[in-house]
C-alpha cells in the first residue's frame, strides 16, 4: 500500500503540470487580456463591462510592441505599451513566463494580484473560510441525511415511503440550486414574508463582540439559508446512489446466507451489507466535496453576498486576473488529486479486500 501511495504521489506532479499547462495555453489564446484591459481604460472604456478586445476594437488600429499587436491602441505612445506589457511580465515569450510561475509555484510563491493590491495567498486565505463554510458542511448534512435515507428507501423499496420521498427527491433535485436560494430568501430573509435570517455575509457586525455561545449561533444563523439552498440541490444524488447500491448488495447470494444462518435483519444489514454498499459513495466523496466547495457555491456566494473562493475565481476570470486564475487552479488541482488518494486509501479501510498494492498500472 506504501508503494501505491508513493506513486500516486509522483504522479500528482506531472498530473498538476498538465493541467497548469493547457490552461496556460488556453488563457494566453484568450482576448481580453490584463494588457488590452489596461488600454481600454486608457482609452476611456469599460474593459470588465464589455471586454476589452470587443470594446477597444472599433478603430481597427493596432500597435506592435515586444511582437504583440493590440487592437485599439491608437493614439497610445509605444513606450506606454511596453511598460504596460513590462508591469504584468508580458515582455517576456510565453514559454519563459509559465517557467517562472512553475518555478515560482515551488516556492509556494503565487505573485500578486494585477488587480487587488494584494498577494494571491492573502487573497485565498481571507477568502478560504467562507468556501469551507459552505463546501464543510454542506457535505456533512448532505451525507448525514442521504445515507439514512438511501438505507430507508432500500429497506423500504416499493413502498409508500419509497415512492413519496422519490418524489421529493426528484422534486428538489429538479430545483436549481441558486433558483430555491432565491426561493428562501423571498420566504425567510425579508422578501416578502418572514424576516428570520440575515441576507448577507457569514457573521453580524457585532461578531467579535459575542460570546463563544454566541458567535457559534450568530455564524450558523448566517449558515442556513445557504447551506440549506446547496443540500436541497446535492442530496437526490447520493440518495439514490446509496439506494441502489443497498438494494444491489441486498439480493446476493451472502445475504440470503447470513439470513439463513439465523441473523437478525439488522446484523445482515449493518454487519455485511453496508460495508460493501458504502464503497461507491465514498468513491463519490471528493466530487461532492470539490464540486460544493468551489463551483456549486459561486452562484450561492453571490446571492447571499458570502465573498468566497468561488466568487474570488469567477471575478478573476472576467477581470483576466491570472496570477489569481493560476493560483487557485493550482491549488485547487493538487487538493483534488490528493483527495481522490485519500479516497483510494478509504477503500482499503472500510474493505480490506481491494489490494491497491498489486493493481497494474
Amino acid at each position: 500500500m506504501l508503494a501505491y501511495i508513493l506513486r500516486r504521489l509522483l504522479l500528482i506532479i506531472p498530473t498538476v503540470l498538465g493541467i497548469l499547462l493547457i490552461n496556460f495555453i488556453i488563457i494566453q489564446a484568450a482576448p481580453g487580456g490584463p494588457v488590452e484591459q489596461m488600454i481600454a481604460k486608457l482609452e476611456g472604456f469599460d474593459a470588465a463591462a464589455g471586454g476589452a478586445t470587443g470594446r477597444i476594437s472599433g478603430g481597427g488600429s493596432e500597435v506592435a510592441v515586444g511582437g504583440s499587436s493590440y487592437r485599439g491602441a491608437q493614439g497610445l505612445d509605444p513606450e506606454l505599451i511596453g511598460e504596460i506589457e513590462r508591469m504584468y511580465g508580458f515582455d517576456k515569450p510565453a514559454p519563459e513566463r509559465f517557467w517562472i510561475m512553475l518555478t515560482s509555484y515551488l516556492k509556494l510563491d503565487f505573485g500578486d494580484s494585477f488587480f487587488r493590491d494584494a498577494k494571491v495567498t492573502e487573497l485565498i486565505a481571507e477568502k478560504l473560510p467562507v468556501s469551507i463554510s459552505l463546501g464543510l458542511w454542506s457535505t456533512l448534512i448532505t451525507y448525514l441525511i442521504s445515507i439514512p435515507l438511501g438505507i430507508a428507501k432500500a429497506t423500504r423499496h416499493g413502498s409508500p415511503f419509497d415512492v413519496w420521498t422519490s418524489s421529493a427527491i426528484i422534486l428538489g433535485y429538479a430545483i436549481p440550486a441558486f433558483l430555491f436560494a432565491i426561493l428562501l430568501i423571498v420566504v425567510f430573509a425579508g422578501g416578502s414574508y418572514y424576516d428570520w435570517f440575515p441576507l448577507r455575509g457569514l457573521t453580524s457586525n457585532d461578531f467579535d463582540s459575542l460570546s463563544l455561545g454566541g458567535k457559534m449561533l450568530d455564524y450558523f444563523w448566517h449558515l442556513a439559508l445557504p447551506v440549506t439552498a446547496l443540500v436541497i440541490g446535492n442530496f437526490a444524488t447520493l440518495t439514490l446512489l446509496t439506494k441502489n447500491s443497498f438494494l444491489d448488495e441486498i439480493n446476493k447470494q451472502y445475504v440470503v446466507t447470513a439470513r439463513a444462518k439465523g441473523l437478525t435483519e439488522s446484523r445482515v444489514l449493518y454487519g455485511h451489507v453496508f460495508r460493501n454498499a458504502m464503497l461507491l459513495v465514498i468513491a463519490g466523496f471528493p466530487a461532492a466535496f470539490l464540486g460544493i466547495f468551489f463551483t456549486g457555491s459561486m452562484l450561492i456566494e453571490v446571492i447571499f453576498s458570502l465573498d468566497g473562493l468561488g466568487l474570488l475565481g469567477f471575478e478573476s476570470i472576467i477581470n483576466r486576473d491570472y496570477p489569481v486564475v493560476f493560483g487557485t487552479l493550482f491549488i485547487f488541482s493538487l487538493f483534488g488529486l490528493i483527495m481522490k488518494l485519500i479516497s483510494d486509501v478509504t477503500y482499503t479501510l472500510v474493505d480490506p479486500r481491494i489490494d491497491f498494492e498489486n493493481r497494474e498500472g
